[in-house]
């Protein structure tokens, strides 16, 4: 990795963590959570015009593959890697309890970042994936943000809801096989191909039931319906299902399609 690159993570990680002392600072009365929720935004919508501005032809997005990445590309992963360290950190410190499958998705994360910027290879890839994941994070903090707020049952929130399930939607259930496919065909190290297999059979885990809460969200407002206890049953009978799915991915017995 280097020296450059270095420093550039080193100084994301003490720049996130200035703004958001800061951040309790300047608003006292407000919670851990929503602090490290505008900073999240800040990394989101900073992370997106990064990842748009390294990509070399928006006729071919995720090209070359398996190449070394540009500096441009480096710098939208590191500034990236920098912030997950950060969030990472910082959600030990949360008054709540520390969320498990937090810290194995910010894990996953730098190391697959990590990893593709000590070998010097998959920039594309990565940057690809860093701006389809990264593409519907400010609806999602903006969703928590604006209830924090006092905007729970608003017209404003209701926009936020439906451009993040829209957004994470489309880009997880389009983008997401085509860019993991893209990374375990083209000739990158092994274990970044495991990552992606990885980030794919979590993004099967998580897209039904956010699909799912959303509908059922429509079903209560529309009909009016108390659709409370169906709505939990259906999320987990789709968990279930999800996860079985993720294990034949990562146990190799489902392959990817061949575009």
């Amino acid at each position: 990795m280097e020296e450059q690159v270095v420093n550039l993570i080193v100084g994301g990680v003490v720049s996130w963590t200035m703004a958001f002392l800061m951040l309790r600072k300047s608003f006292p009365k407000r919670s851990f959570e929503f602090c490290n929720r505008t900073v999240s935004t800040l990394h989101a919508t900073l992370a997106v015009i990064l990842a748009s501005l390294s990509v070399q032809d928006w006729m071919s997005p995720i090209s070359p593959l398996a190449s070394k990445p540009s500096p441009r590309q480096a710098r939208a992963l590191a500034v990236t890697l920098s912030y997950l360290i950060y969030d990472l950190g910082c959600g030990m410190f949360d008054d709540k309890r520390v969320n498990v499958d937090n810290v194995i998705h910010h894990l996953v994360s730098i190391t697959g970042i990590s990893a593709g910027l000590v070998y010097q290879k998959c920039g594309s890839e990565l940057v690809a994936a860093l701006w389809i994941t990264e593409l519907s994070s400010p609806f999602l903090h903006m969703r928590e943000l604006l209830k924090e707020l006092g905007y729970r049952d608003t017209d404003l929130n209701l926009v936020a809801d439906i451009a993040f399930a829209v957004i994470f939607s489309i880009a997880r259930m389009v983008g997401g096989p085509y860019v993991t496919f893209k990374t375990v065909s083209a000739d990158n190290p092994f274990i970044i191909k495991v990552i992606a297999k990885i980030k794919m059979s979590t993004i099967m885990v998580e897209l039904a039931p956010n699909t799912l809460l959303l509908l059922c969200s429509w079903v209560h407002l529309v009909l009016g319906l108390y659709v409370k206890h169906f709505e939990i049953l259906c999320v987990w009978l789709l968990r279930l299902c999800h996860w079985g799915c993720s294990w034949s991915v990562l146990s190799g017995f489902t392959k990817l399609p061949e575009w």
